[in-house]
């Protein structure tokens, strides 16, 4: 992680030197000679970073590696304790101003002595850094062991799966008969089977238990069976398979192999296979590139020859995916019960005949919780408390402090080893994102947009051609997933992840990681500071806490879980302590007031009030000029100060709220107000939602045409007389992908019709007041993939136009329609998954043509008083899983209940069937037929 720590100093200090010469007036020389010293240690730090965390150097080469990070992170903060500083006198005019301004110096002299003087000392602990380098030969990393290991070997604890015994294996019985089958097929095409999990998940034990069945070893001619790992030699891999493959025929393996290269033991063994029908299993792969060239040794010989890869990349998994015949299988978690069968056989065997007594069981259950269905974890767990005292405190105590004992416990480490492969596996854009979510608390589940906008802030992101931040930044995500470090919790319709989480057992660690490196540190009860954390992050109620902490440079501030009020002094002494602080989530903190000395914040670039009471943002708001996210949504306030127009590096603007205290209305979701100005806010992705019912917004509307980056936009309050101006302002954004647009009532006219040229890219639309006609536009969006028409009062059916859009996986019509019949004819809407009929007042008939909705999950009809039957077609709906009715008389509902229901053979194979009645207001109560 000091490699991190100075390539951001290094990315920070570039354009300080580039183009802001003035700012460093008589220091400029001193900063570029540092960036140059850490350019040149940059060159190999990268590799010591990697042998400090594998413990493959010496302790000498550990500690100077933390003097790096020690260094970077101080000259980071003396240049934005500057930047500060002559920041302050001309806050209220912009920060390009006070770059002006600079040359009135006579109040700067004395602090850009001081910045001149800790300039040079900087430079000098530098200096004697490389020197401590070169004087200990620290910098050619050939360093062996550090004292941490007896003899200078790493043993991998991964090959310990290969000798479990049979009777020590649970829950993977009906998945290894399955695979066994897929081995055994009679398909003559070579087929690859791919299993896929984090590591300790069990893939290597299920792939040897599979590959030692006597079926699979009687069925091959040859095998063989290769461990490759994360560093492996082409020649030798190939080298160990043809002696296996020769040594399971009990043939003479041929001479002058082991000095063969690449090339010619490649035709060897794929002359050896040509005619035989072999199984070889991967265990371990790591890179794609692996399949790409051991592919060619592996005949297609139609003799139904099988190949099996572990790996714990899902793209490793997609690259061996080459025909219909492979298959990639992702390794589940142990069942409850068979994690808690395998943790009471290896806890309880000698004591207990593998019984768990009643008075452990309550912690006993606490710790498997923990696990989460890993099997090494439980397997490594049990062991070790198979041989302590069965005394339920010392068990609590060990469950307690597990993330201490997974890190320091030698009958642990396996666990720690095998699950940092991963971590360490990473490419260094990776692994600061991924420390990262030590932030969030056991059992959390973090938003994929907000973890995606606080990386940016964090500095995270490296910009890439052609792509937005948040698009690089949503494909480092993807790219954690797909390396099994991340979990998805739940994708939105889009296939987009809404989100995510890490399992309990990689939270541990990299809390620890966090801690020990001083990137972050997770503030609880008792909590103490020995190191010099840059983040903090407050799980539960503590906040004394503050009070306490010496001279620590906090650079991100983040809560989660609070229950109890937060004290007044709190944020009050956070802005007074931590001055540089660039995130700032307060996300569900119970506090309704935000002192306006959160404007001194200078450097800050995320601030999040979400879902708490705040209901006015003070006016030095405006002074936050660095700031990318104002998250506001679920929170109290209405209306955004004038100021706001001076944040021009704002990205993202999030405000919104819904308000079910209204019996029925079209304004159930609540805006904020903005003022003249926002045409300044030229780097905005995502503006929501703003309201349109006041004085002034003719201009606003037409400010909007400036935002030319918006990417998501919100109206609502809209009045007819506007519609013309929002069109042309719309017309202009070729970027957005998502517009809502909310009429003052549900009887205001939406004027929209006359868009010529509709942004290509929107890919969600939802229109809410009365249309009258379906817009000529609507159904040229190829990209459209959720389309709501809200009070529409169409009079035509809208089904025929909108049946050819081929994206289209959502369709909702609130009081869209007011006619008595819609027709879906057969091969329409080839993805629509989820229908939503609603409020259909005089609708009372559905024709679904055979064919037609192929892929149709999810349907909700009602209240549709004139509808007096189960529409008949709904059986031809195979793909069907959730069927609803809204507020349908109960006559309706009985026609489905049992076989005896009139209806029931229309909705037999439906698996969950629904009715919703309204009690109060937007309040249903929701019962299962």
């Amino acid at each position: 992680m000091a490699e991190t720590a100075v390539s951001s100093v290094i990315n920070n200090l570039v354009p300080l030197l580039t183009n802001e010469a003035k700012l460093l007036k008589g220091v400029h020389e001193e900063v570029a000679s540092i960036k140059d010293e850490l350019e040149y240690i940059l060159c190999f730090l990268k590799d010591a970073d990697v042998r400090a965390e594998t413990a493959k150097i010496s302790d000498g080469l550990q500690l100077w590696v933390k003097d790096i990070r020690k260094v970077s992170y101080k000259i980071e903060d003396v240049i934005d304790e500057y930047i500060l500083h002559l920041a302050k006198p001309f806050h209220q005019r912009g920060f390009i101003t006070f770059i002006l301004k600079v040359a009135r110096p006579v109040i700067k002299l004395k602090r850009r002595h001081e910045i001149a003087s800790e300039i040079q000392e900087i430079k000098t602990t530098i200096q004697e850094i490389k020197q401590r380098a070169d004087k200990y030969n620290l910098s050619s990393l050939e360093q062996g062991s550090s004292s941490g290991t007896k003899d200078g070997m790493w043993h991998d604890p991964r090959s310990a799966s290969l000798f479990i015994a049979e009777d020590e294996v649970v829950g993977i019985e009906t998945l290894k008969e399955e695979l066994i089958s897929k081995l055994l097929a009679e398909q003559a095409t070579r087929a690859v089977i791919s299993l896929v999990a984090m590591g300790g998940s069990g893939k290597t034990t299920v792939a040897k238990k599979i590959y030692d069945n006597p079926k699979v070893t009687r069925h091959f001619d040859c095998h063989a069976w290769i461990t490759v790992s994360q560093s492996y030699k082409m020649e030798e891999l190939l080298r160990k398979m043809i002696k296996q493959m020769y040594g399971s025929t009990k043939e003479l393996v041929p001479e002058g192999i082991d000095t063969m290269e690449e090339v010619s033991l490649i035709e060897k063994l794929k002359e050896y296979l040509e005619v035989r029908r072999y199984v070889v299993v991967f265990d371990d792969v790591w890179g794609i590139d692996f399949w790409r060239f051991i592919k060619h040794a592996l005949p297609k010989n139609n003799k139904c020859s099988r190949v099996i890869i572990t790996t714990r990349n899902d793209d490793v998994a997609a690259s061996c995916k080459e025909s219909l015949f492979d298959y990639v299988h992702q390794l589940e978690p142990l069942s409850q019960d068979a994690a808690w069968e395998l943790f009471c056989k290896k806890t309880f065997q000698l004591d207990f005949e593998g019984q768990c007594p009643s008075e452990l069981k309550e912690v006993s259950l606490k710790i498997v919780g923990k696990c989460e269905g890993l099997p090494l974890a439980i397997v490594a767990i049990g062991g070790l408390l198979s041989t302590k005292n069965k005394i339920v405190s010392k068990w609590e105590r060990m469950y307690n402090s597990l993330g201490n004992e997974l890190q320091r416990n030698p009958h642990l480490t396996s666990i720690t080893k095998v699950i940092l492969l991963s971590y360490h596996d990473l490419p260094y854009y990776l692994k600061s994102c991924f420390l990262y979510l030590s932030i969030i608390p056991e059992d959390f589940f973090i938003r994929g947009g907000r973890l995606i906008r606080l990386w940016i802030a964090e500095g995270f992101v490296k910009p890439e051609k052609g792509k937005t931040l948040e698009e690089v930044a949503e494909e480092y995500l993807t790219e954690l997933i797909r390396r099994s470090l991340v979990q998805v919790t739940k994708l939105n319709l889009e296939s987009k992840i809404r989100t995510c989480r890490v399992h309990d057992l990689i939270r541990e660690l990299i809390v620890q990681k966090s801690e020990e490196l001083s990137f972050c540190q997770v503030v609880e009860d008792h909590s103490s500071f020995d190191g010099q954390p840059r983040r903090l992050s407050f799980h539960n109620h503590v906040y004394n806490v503050i009070e306490t902490i010496g001279k620590l440079q906090i650079r991100s501030c983040l809560i989660f879980k609070v229950d109890d009020e937060l004290p007044k002094p709190f944020l009050g002494t956070l802005f007074a302590k931590f001055k540089l602080l660039k995130v700032l989530d307060l996300e569900g903190a119970p506090f309704d007031n935000l002192p306006k000395e959160v404007g001194k914040l200078f450097h800050l670039r995320y601030l999040s009030v979400r879902d708490t009471k705040v209901k006015i943002l003070p006016k030095s708001i405006g002074k936050l000029y660095n700031l990318q996210t104002l998250d506001l949504k679920y929170s109290l306030v209405n209306e955004l100060p004038n100021e706001i127009s001076n944040l021009h590096k704002l990205r993202h603007l999030l405000a919104y709220d819904f308000n079910y205290n209204v019996d029925s209305s079209i304004d159930f979701r609540r805006g904020v107000k903005v003022h003249e100005g926002i045409k300044h806010l030229k780097e905005l992705h995502k503006l929501r939602d703003v309201e349109a019912s006041h004085e002034g917004f003719d201009q606003i509307i037409r400010e909007l045409e400036n935002l030319r980056e918006l990417r998501k936009l919100g109206i609502k309050m809209l009045r007819r007389e506007n519609g013309r101006a929002l069109i042309d302002s719309i017309e202009k954004m070729k970027h957005l992908t998502y517009l809502s647009v909310r009429a003052v009532s549900e009887d205001e006219i939406l004027d929209l019709q006359c868009m010529t040229s509709p942004p290509q890219c929107l890919e969600c639309l939802f229109l809410h007041g009365r249309l009258g006609k379906l817009p000529d536009w609507i159904p040229k969006l190829q990209n459209l993939v959720r389309l709501s028409l809200n009070y529409s009062g169409l009079s035509g059916d809208p089904i025929k136009t909108l049946q050819d859009l081929p994206n289209l996986l959502l369709l909702a019509l609130r009081k869209g329609y007011d006619g008595e019949r819609l027709y879906f004819g057969a091969h329409g809407f080839h993805k629509l998954k989820v229908l939503y009929l609603y409020e259909l007042q005089e609708l009372n008939s559905l024709l679904i043509e055979e064919g037609a909705l192929p892929l149709l999950e999810e349907l909700e009809i009602g209240p549709s008083p004139q509808l007096k039957e189960v529409p008949s077609a709904i059986q031809h709906l195979k793909k069907l899983t959730q069927l609803g009715f809204v507020d349908m008389p109960a006559k309706f509902i009985q026609r489905m209940r049992g076989e005896e229901g009139q209806d029931y053979h229309i909705v037999k194979h439906i698996p969950t069937i629904k009715y919703s009645i309204k009690v109060k207001g937007f309040y249903y109560k929701t019962y299962k037929l």
